[in-house]
């Protein structure tokens, strides 16, 4: 498969170099020497700074949009137009219905758009899943989740500052990534509340965002992403009726990624514990395209897509419209 990435910075380097079965053929940036930098690690890829004509290359089968917010939704709307696979970077748009063209092309071209939530493939929420799906932790009851990072000098003149390009703060940058572990194992959520804050950076986006979200089931999400972290900081945790799961880390500055499974015992006390480890490099990446590459092989629906993105800006938006009103 025959990949063109749009959007040569960091997350379009990891793309690069995690496209399980796939080859690099284009590099589009509107910065030449950072599509052309991309190139080297790939004998035969060209660069190109037009995105418009990247996404109609003849020898382009599958689109990596890793842009700014507000080009993500256009630009992977060109892509299905054109008749290419397109994996979108999250949170795929800055808004729901800026996906709706998205879907509309795709609809009518018949090809296969991804959204790119890769947490889903790190290995301890692929422990994590396998577990939830046995029962061994009985009905779900609640998940709670920290994230976040401390920024970086300057970064309230970084791009993410600029709502008319991020399209929000905090909550659309990590927060995104949390709503839509939530989904997946609690299912669609019916209240959404929040409280969003601008404590240390001086930008016109929050720093910081907390989320109470419920289940028409009654099952309540807590989550908390906050750009204040000044020790870089993975946490989700997943309770049910009989255990509990934690996972923390990420790897490399978040620490070893590693999954904790309690599981509670007839006499209750102290749970029955069993640890995993995953001290060698994420492969979430490499992983999430190898699942593209079936989607599109198989003919099937990508899992998370469109909708699943849709329905996680959805809450964003709502807990923006409550905290302004």
């Amino acid at each position: 498969m025959q990949v063109a990435i749009i959007g040569c910075g960091l997350i379009g380097r990891k793309r690069a170099a995690s496209l399980e079965g796939g080859r690099l053929a284009l590099c589009c940036d509107p910065i030449e020497d950072r599509a052309k930098a991309l190139t080297n690690a790939s004998p035969g890829a060209r660069a190109e700074c037009d995105w418009q004509a990247a996404v109609r290359a003849s020898e382009v089968d599958c689109v990596i949009v890793a842009t700014t917010h507000d080009m993500l939704a256009p630009v992977a709307a060109a892509a299905a137009r054109a008749g290419k696979h397109v994996l979108i970077e999250k949170p795929g748009a800055r808004r729901a219905e800026e996906l709706d063209p998205v879907l509309e092309a795709a609809a009518r071209t018949g090809v296969r758009v991804r959204v790119g939530f890769n947490h889903r493939f790190h290995r301890a929420f692929r422990k994590a899943r396998e577990i939830v799906d046995s029962g061994l932790l009985g009905p779900l009851l609640f998940v709670r989740a920290r994230y976040g990072h401390g920024g970086r000098p300057g970064y309230q003149d970084e791009w993410r500052a600029r709502p008319e390009i991020s399209g929000g703060g905090e909550l659309l940058d990590q927060g995104i990534h949390l709503i839509d572990l939530a989904r997946w194992f609690l299912g669609d959520f019916k209240r959404m509340d929040g409280r969003l804050r601008s404590w240390f950076w001086k930008m016109p986006v929050e720093d910081n965002a907390f989320l109470l979200l419920e289940t028409g089931a009654g099952q309540i999400a807590f989550l908390h992403a906050g750009w204040t972290e000044w020790k870089n900081l993975f946490s989700f945790e997943i309770t049910g009726r009989d255990g509990k799961l934690e996972i923390s880390g990420l790897g490399g500055s978040y620490g070893i990624e590693r999954l904790a499974f309690y599981r509670m015992l007839p006499g209750m006390g102290p749970p029955e514990t069993t640890i995993w480890e995953y001290p060698m490099a994420d492969d979430s990446w490499s992983q999430e395209f190898a699942a593209f590459r079936e989607d599109i092989r198989l003919n099937r629906p990508p899992f998370p897509g469109l909708e699943d993105a849709q329905a996680a800006l959805r809450i964003v938006e709502a807990v923006y419209q409550n905290c302004r009103s």
